[in-house]
């Protein structure tokens, strides 16, 4: 096993300050000099950040007197390319939390949207579009048991209160609301 010497250390180290010094000059590391821009934000996604962005309290109405408050909270995502909501609510038609996210995606010209749930496995997927001023989302569930289409259409008032409204289309039956939320932005 060689030893190095003192001289031969300093040398060395004389040597890698030099190329990291001269590497460093490469580049351009100075704090004032602009960092290059991230792409800007689509303007599908700048219209439902309008929509959706902040922290919510709402109702959801099943009928016949069934009503759960809850919260949700929706966020930017990384680069502002996406919407990440939570919710959880609560009363006599259970206890349910989530997460929803909602991107762009240029390709399908579409919204999609990832519904994940404390009550089931996987993720729910639907693509939507705006039709007039209400954001609509259609997807397909599927269970053991039966294969139901469903909508989604939320809209907001000019007093900023969202509705959204859930419809569900079992085979060979019409189209029939499931629920109908709405929520009020908290300040």
């Amino acid at each position: 096993m060689s030893h190095l010497s003192i001289k031969n250390i300093l040398s060395l180290s004389s040597i890698l300050a030099f190329v990291a010094i001269a590497l460093i000059a490469s580049m351009d590391v100075n704090p004032l000099t602009k960092v290059a821009a991230a792409p800007a934000v689509s303007p599908e996604m700048a219209r439902i950040q309008e929509f959706y962005l902040g922290t919510w309290e709402y109702t959801e109405n099943y009928g016949k007197g069934a009503v759960n408050t809850g919260i949700y909270k929706s966020e930017l995502g990384p680069g502002g390319n996406s919407i990440v909501n939570r919710f959880h609510s609560q009363g006599p038609v259970g206890d349910f939390e989530g997460m929803l996210v909602i991107t762009w995606d240029p390709k399908e010209k579409a919204y999609k949207s990832y519904v994940f749930g404390s009550d089931f496995p996987g993720a729910l997927m639907t693509t939507g579009n705006f039709e007039g001023e209400a954001l609509v989302f259609r997807g397909i569930v599927e269970t053991p048991n039966a294969k139901m289409e469903i909508r989604n259409s939320a809209s907001v008032d000019q007093k900023g209160i969202m509705t959204v409204q859930e419809f569900v289309t079992r085979p060979g039956k019409p189209e029939a609301l499931l629920v109908t939320v709405e929520a009020k932005k908290k300040p």
